[in-house]
This record gives C-alpha cells, structure tokens and sequence, in this order.
C-alpha cells in the first residue's frame, strides 16, 4: 500500500510554532512522514528538531537540503543529531536544488551537480558509519573526521532528488531513495525505468530503494479556488525558478505550454502566465479541487506502479487555514 507523507509549506506558516503544529497535525492525522523543504523560508534543520520534540511516531525528512550551502561532512553531523533527536524517526533527502537557488540565493557556482551529489551521499554514508572519514573524489578530498558520539542507531536512510533521466539514474546507483517532483504518471513512469537502470548499474535490487512523489494538492470546499492556487503554483515554478522546471515538462511532452507560461512570467506579466497553464497539464501534475475531486485525483499517482510513498504539498500561495483543510481533506 502506497504511503501517505505530507511535504510542511515553509513559506506559508506566520510563526515557527504554526510550522511545527503543522507536523503535529500530519501525525494526527495518520501521514506516515513529514517532509520538510528548505527554501526561501525557515531552515530545516532548526524545524525538524523542533518538530522532532514534539511528535512521537512520525517519520521526519528534509526533502531537499541542497548539496552547496552546507558541507558534507556537516550534513553527516546534521542527520546524526536529527536522528537521536527524533529517536530514529529520521531521513535525509539530498538534491542539487537548481541555479537559481544557488546562485542567486547562496552566491554559489551550480558546478558539477550530478557528481556533488554523489560525493555527499559518499561522504555522508561514511559519517553516518562511525569510521573516520578519509575520502578522495573529484570535488571533495576530505580526512580524519569522525563523529565523537558515535554512529547513530539505526543509521538514517540517504536518499537524492532528481528530474532528468541522468539524476535518477543516479539516485538509483548511490541513494537509498529517489524523491521525484514536477512528475506527470507518463513522466514518473519515464524516470522510474532511470532509477531501475541505476540500481541495475550500482548492482542493487531496486525494490530496496524508497520512492517518493511529491504532488501539489489542495483540497476546498471552493474547489474552483482550489484550482487556481495550484494553477500559480506551477505558474511561479515554471516561471520564477530558472529553465529548471520548464525544462523537465518539455522532457514530459509539455514544452509549448511550458515556455509559454515561462516567457509570461519572465516578461512581467504574471496573469498571463497562471492563464496559460492548461487544464491538461494542472491535472498531470496537481490534485486540486473539493475535497472529493482532489483526493480521486490523488489516487493516479498513489496508484502509479513503483510509488512507496507519495508527499501531498500544498501551493505556495495558500494560507495556513487552506494549508490544513488540505491537509485533512487528503488524508481523509
């Protein structure tokens, strides 16, 4: 049976206290794992811990922490303590985010973002172990680090992000899971058979990696609003985050509606562009709508063959009223 997880809207939460209640909220109301992104709003570290205090059974994960604002032997030591600190209730998502993070946010250079990937998992594997880290890769030559408490029992899972056939393909060979976004079911099924020739290449059995979608969701009893707040949600992604997104929905046969949303929203005209998200495309990628409406459109993807889990996220324009009749409305 496919796992319901919740993926916490950083950016809609007025207060620390209101994002942290909203993991809570998950837990009551029986999701299987709270994911935490780390964005433009609260850092996830500093929000899991807390979330970690006050929550008893729930999973908790970052989905993402981005490979270039924190070092690799920093984010062994992060997921160690989130570990103890949610009594083994903890997973790592990794990912390279894209440029416009990066770059624009974190002054950094978007260099290598396959390979940064799988040095991190390398390096972050060997913290997790206990033994003393002497790592030589193309971008990391690191030595003599070890975790003074010792390794946490049990480890955390590591799992990567991806979206192009490559970056699956890698979560496949390193990662002990794949974390999907911006997937329509044609372009999961695409990236699926990716990650299953990465596990064939790391000579591992693919049924041992955890697979996670995560599908933007809102469920109102105004299900037209609904639908217009994932419509801007998908307007701002494809549109104010790079060629990033627009990109991996041309992979997925949607190229015309995204560069035209993209070029919309780049040239200042923001209506245009949450006017020229299709229907079609809404619903390959959104479970939007009333309560009834959105939960059926869920199951296409919690019925996708190869999903263990999908992550219901919420748009980003929503409120936190919206965020949590969302939230229960989809795990009724």
């Amino acid at each position: 049976m496919t796992a319901l997880d919740a993926s916490l809207p950083v950016a809609a939460q007025p207060s620390l206290d209101g994002l942290v209640s909203l993991a809570a909220a998950a837990e009551e109301a029986g999701y299987d794992r709270a994911w935490l992104p780390e964005t433009w709003g609260r850092d996830a570290v500093t929000t899991l811990a807390l979330a970690a205090e006050r929550t008893d059974e729930i999973g908790l994960g970052s989905s993402i922490t981005n490979v270039y604002s924190r070092s690799p032997a920093l984010v062994g030591q992060t997921a160690a303590t989130l570990q103890e600190a949610s009594d083994g209730r903890f997973r790592l998502g990794l990912g390279p985010s894209g440029p416009a993070v990066v770059e624009q946010w974190h002054g950094g250079d978007f260099d290598r973002p396959l390979r940064r990937t799988r040095e991190y998992v390398e390096v972050v594997r060997t913290v997790l172990s206990g033994d003393v880290v002497d790592y030589e890769g193309d971008l990391f030559d690191l030595g003599g680090f070890r975790l003074r408490q010792g390794a946490p029992d049990p480890v955390p899972p590591v799992d990567a992000a991806g979206m192009g056939p490559k970056a699956v393909e890698l979560c496949g060979r390193f990662a002990d899971g794949w974390h999907g976004f911006a997937l329509t079911p044609d372009g999961f099924r695409d990236r699926l058979a990716d990650l299953r020739r990465g596990a064939e290449l790391g000579d591992r059995d693919p049924d041992d990696l955890r697979v996670t979608l995560s599908v933007t969701c809102c469920a109102l009893d105004d299900g037209e609003r609904a639908r217009e707040l994932a419509r801007e949600h998908l307007a701002f992604y494809l549109g104010g985050m790079g060629t990033f997104y627009r990109d991996a929905l041309a992979r997925q046969g949607y190229g015309e509606a995204a560069h035209t949303v993209h070029d919309a929203w780049t040239g200042g005209d923001r209506e245009a562009a949450v006017s020229a998200v299709p229907d079609d495309l809404l619903a390959d990628l959104a479970a939007a709508g009333t309560p009834e409406a959105a939960r059926a459109r869920l199951d296409a993807f919690t019925d996708l063959a190869g999903v263990d889990a999908v992550a219901v996220s919420f748009p980003r324009g929503a409120t936190d009223e919206e965020v949590r009749a969302t939230l229960e409305a989809m795990a009724a």
